[in-house]
């Protein structure tokens, strides 16, 4: 098969392949392939008939539990967020000296400190906050990470980081503090998303796509709810560039024997407009 006509498989739509089902002749690529008596099958069509189906775990959102030799980025921000958490906790005038040096405080950020919209993204309010923060980053980002490489991961991260914190100082109030990873996460949210759609003709994309809409749709409601304070702002940054970087990554670093580098630089790219944006403005 000539490199101009080579397809992409059915289910990793960014990974370009040479092998197809032998049952219903979708493309697949190595990794979702079932030998069966004559050639290999895509999933469902390995799946039993009737009413059992196969649920294979490596196709989960989720996934095998990550290691720091398959998920180093993912893990280190954890375990940076935690140690900073706990050390708060522990030391309250620490945890005042941590605001104080770190947050995103929009006056400060007005005044040159750029680069607290990165920094508060490793701080956290409160155990609940911490909490669910890291928990979906524990969920969603090893598989991301394995994927598109730790590199270009750790770039998406601190893009939606900086979009986040961009937004959250462009469009939130003047006197606004804001702490938390919600930006990044939000981002990585928006990742799986622009894949889910992408896959929204398979059952597991379905499904995704579904999990992900209804995730999206409370945390709208949450984030406009009186009295949480949420920096809704953050949210909605952050998303927006997780969103802009698949796009561009499924544009530009698909098949290429350097995609790594590429997906690196296109998210580090977003960041760095990020922070224009504030400078400018």
């Amino acid at each position: 098969m000539d490199e101009t006509t080579q397809t992409v498989c059915y289910w990793h739509p960014d990974r370009k392949t040479r092998l197809s089902c032998s049952e219903c002749g979708r493309n697949i690529c190595v990794e979702c392939t079932h030998d069966a008596a004559v050639g290999q099958r895509c999933p469902e069509c390995a799946a039993p008939q009737g009413r059992n189906r196969v649920v294979v775990a490596r196709r989960s959102m989720v996934g095998t539990r990550p290691s720091f030799q398959t998920a180093p980025v993912t893990l280190s921000i954890i375990a940076i967020a935690a140690t900073l958490f706990v050390a708060g906790f522990l030391s309250r005038d620490l945890d005042r000296q941590l605001l104080e040096w770190f947050a995103q405080a929009n006056w400060l950020v007005a005044e040159g400190e750029w680069w607290r919209t990165l920094s508060g993204a490793f701080l956290h309010g409160g155990l609940l906050h911490i909490g669910f923060n890291m928990y979906i980053l524990y969920a969603l980002g090893p598989r991301i990470e394995s994927q598109v490489g730790s590199p270009a991961f750790a770039s998406l991260y601190l893009a939606s980081a900086a979009a986040g914190g961009a937004a959250f100082y462009l469009i939130g109030p003047d006197n606004g503090l804001a702490v938390g990873a919600s930006g990044a996460i939000f981002g990585v949210i928006g990742s799986w998303l622009f894949v889910a759609w992408k896959m929204r003709a398979t059952p597991g994309g379905r499904a995704m796509l579904n999990q992900l809409m209804v995730f999206l749709v409370l945390n709208a409601v949450i984030g406009f709810m009186p009295g949480l304070n949420i920096a809704w702002e953050a949210h909605l940054g952050g998303f927006l560039a997780g969103l802009l970087i698949a796009y561009l990554w499924s544009q530009f670093a698909v098949g290429r024997p350097n995609a790594v580098a590429i997906r690196t630089t296109l998210g580090a790219l977003v960041g760095v407009a990020s922070l224009v944006l504030i400078l400018l403005f």
